[in-house]
This record gives C-alpha cells, structure tokens and sequence, in this order.
C-alpha cells in the first residue's frame, strides 16, 4: 500500500478489509491474503499495470514458478473505469474477474454497485457465485 500510494498519479480513494481464503490452482500451499484497493490515477492502464509489476518486483515477486503457486505478492489491475481492454499481456477486466470470490468479494465492499464491462454488477456476480 505504501509502494502504491508513492506512485505519480496514484492516490488511494478506499482500502477493504483483507481476508484470508484457500488457494486456487494449486492447493497444496498456505492460504492466500486477499483485499482491494480502488486507486484514482492519470496513468493509463498499461502504465499503471507496468507500475504494480514493478512494486511486485521490489518485494521479492519472481515469475519463474509454478503458475497459481506460491507467491510473495500478486497485484492484478482487476478493472479500469468502464474500459474493456485485450491487447498482449494485458486485460481488463481481469479475465477471471466473475469466478473468483477472492477478488469479488474485496471489490464488493468497496464498490458493490460497480459494473465489471461485460459481466455485471459486482454484487449480482458474487451472488451469482452461491
């Protein structure tokens, strides 16, 4: 959060809670820590996906394990505005966004009413997830 919030053109509006939930993919880990952050920002969505690679990078991120496995950080920009965005190596919203409970969740409590481009209300997909 701290990383984040240094970053020009970045201010943090709202924090959730963070919860703890089971891995997915690969369940023979320790369980993950979870949580959302809603950021406003004048950097453009590439440009702020480049920033949290990076912040992931200063803490310990490596990208040479087993997918879904043990990591010391994931930051995913799960949404952008209302942009629906699929260019190599990035998409927005996140492609997995409507089937995980993890990231809804999170994002539920701090913008339930937020419509996910192509998908739904946020709150209508977590229950769509029961």
């Amino acid at each position: 959060m701290e990383l984040l919030s240094e970053l020009d053109g970045v201010e943090i509006v709202a924090v959730s809670s963070f919860r703890e939930t089971e891995p997915v993919g690969v369940v023979d880990q320790p369980p993950f820590l979870n949580g959302a952050v809603e950021v406003e920002t004048s950097l453009a969505p590439r440009a702020l996906l480049d920033a949290l690679l990076r912040i992931e990078y200063e803490l310990g991120r490596t990208r040479d394990g087993t997918r879904w496995g043990p990591r010391t950080i994931d930051l995913d920009l799960l949404v952008y505005a209302e942009e629906a965005i699929d260019e190599p190596g990035l998409r927005v919203p996140h492609p997995r966004l409507h089937e995980r409970r993890f990231a809804l969740e999170p994002l539920a409590e701090l913008r339930p009413e937020l419509v996910v481009p192509g998908a739904g209300k946020v709150s209508e997909l977590v229950t769509a997830l029961d």
